[in-house]
């Protein structure tokens, strides 16, 4: 069959002689019978293309719907099961960020104790994701579920508050540390500010609303050099932008408080150490350079005043979030309309005694047997305070909020499962 160049143009060029009559009359009609079928038949492939093209479209969004981290009648069963509550009057909790640090260790008590718990986590790699997915193994072997997903995704929200009547959320999904702040500003917008508001916006128009507790910071009291710093002292002075979005947040909090009906629970938690931590934090790093003979770094403030921490022990704060949960009240809002005046509450979660950054240092050495190389320098201008103290007076007197674990037994703690996590022998320390 010859092809439309074939007929326009000969093969023998020069030999081509115009007739200019009937031959011309031939050559045209042949011509535009010839372009006419092209045509046709290149407006049926186009259809064609396009029908497939459709058709392989609704096959790819049905096969990410059935493949996708979240979605599925076997998905749905599994956060019924997991929200399933195992004690009378017990709490169907929503724990965002829950294969992080402080969600991994409050939702596991929270099962422990008959509670139904489902996860939110986006497993972000702020950190090493594999210690998340390690503490997800974890209570994935106490039936709980944790959802891969992001808190700004709307759709997804508002799925799982279709599946469970949440009665409450522990939300302590955030983008964590003040140094990143300066290198990636972006991440704690997006976090802790729009990933804050669109679970307040899921919350406010469920029907029952949840009670909420989250997660504020002590990096709140920002420059405020009164100490023990209180909940009744200025917070308008953050000295880094995660200070910054954690005092944003508990501005909009309020908002949808007064507005909503929302019960709402800010926790100001105080240097959190042990077990599972994070990698990010300066005991958790001085204990891996330490064992991997590198210098640490050791930072002092002005008139070199060694910084002081309130390092509070994990379990004292899992207690002091189960004791937020237990007296947080009930939201009193319907159908995102508020019917009357709802708790509003901010706590700080601290272990009231301060300790140097060197002492630290000096226990950590004791327990991993192993001497620290230390580089001694001035505090860079990024964002950290020089001494932290909680007065926890409010919280004890709400919920009887009392701290047990001082930092020499909680760092041998730490120590203990950190040689156990990355497979140390006592002989090669």
């Amino acid at each position: 069959m010859r092809s439309l160049e074939d007929e326009l143009f000969p093969s023998t060029p020069g030999k081509f002689k115009i007739d200019r009559g009937h031959n011309i009359n031939r050559q045209f009609h042949r011509c535009f019978a010839s372009t006419s079928t092209m045509f046709i038949w290149a407006l049926f492939l186009i259809a064609l293309t396009a029908s497939y093209l459709s058709f392989q479209s609704f096959v790819d969004s049905g096969n990410r719907y059935f493949t996708a981290s979240w979605g599925g009648i076997q998905w749905e069963k599994q956060i019924r099961n997991s929200a399933k509550t195992n004690r009378p009057g017990g709490m169907s909790v929503l724990v965002t960020g829950a294969a992080g640090f402080i969600g991994s260790h409050v939702s596991l008590a929270l099962k422990k104790r008959g509670d139904g718990v489902v996860g939110l986590d986006n497993f972000n790699n702020y950190y090493d994701p594999s210690l998340k997915k390690a503490r997800q193994s974890l209570l994935h072997s106490q039936a709980i579920l944790v959802v891969e997903g992001d808190l700004n995704d709307v759709k997804l929200m508002a799925k799982l508050f279709d599946l469970v009547a949440f009665t409450h959320v522990m939300h302590l999904a955030a983008q964590a540390g003040v140094r990143y702040a300066m290198e990636n500003p972006s991440s704690y917008v997006h976090s802790n500010i729009a990933g804050l508001v669109t679970l307040l916006e899921t919350c406010k128009s469920a029907n029952p609303q949840p009670a909420i507790v989250w997660a504020s910071s002590s990096s709140v009291y920002g420059l405020n050099d009164k100490v023990p710093f209180s909940e009744l002292d200025r917070t308008d002075q953050p000295a880094s932008l995660y200070a910054a979005t954690k005092k944003a947040g508990e501005e909009i909090t309020h908002t949808y408080n007064h507005i909503y009906g929302l019960a709402i629970t800010g926790l100001r938690f105080f240097t959190v150490y042990g077990p599972w931590g994070r990698p990010d934090m300066a005991y958790f790093s001085f204990t891996r350079n330490i064992l991997q003979g590198k210098t640490i770094t050791i930072y002092r403030g002005k008139n070199k005043a060694d910084l002081a921490r309130d390092f509070t022990y994990i379990d004292d704060i899992v207690k002091g979030c189960l004791g937020s949960l237990d007296t947080s009240g009930r939201s009193t809002g319907s159908g995102g309309k508020k019917q009357g005046p709802a708790p509003y509450r901010n706590f700080n979660l601290g272990n009231t005694t301060p300790v140097k950054v060197p002492t630290l240092v000096n226990i950590l050495e004791k327990h991993l047997r192993v001497k620290a190389k230390r580089k001694i320098v001035e505090m860079p201008g990024n964002g950290d305070v020089p001494y932290t103290h909680a007065n926890i007076s409010l919280a004890r007197r709400e919920f009887g909020y009392k701290p047990t674990t001082d930092l020499q037994t909680g760092l041998k703690k730490f120590v203990r499962w950190y040689l156990s996590y990355y497979g140390y022998n006592r002989k090669d320390v």
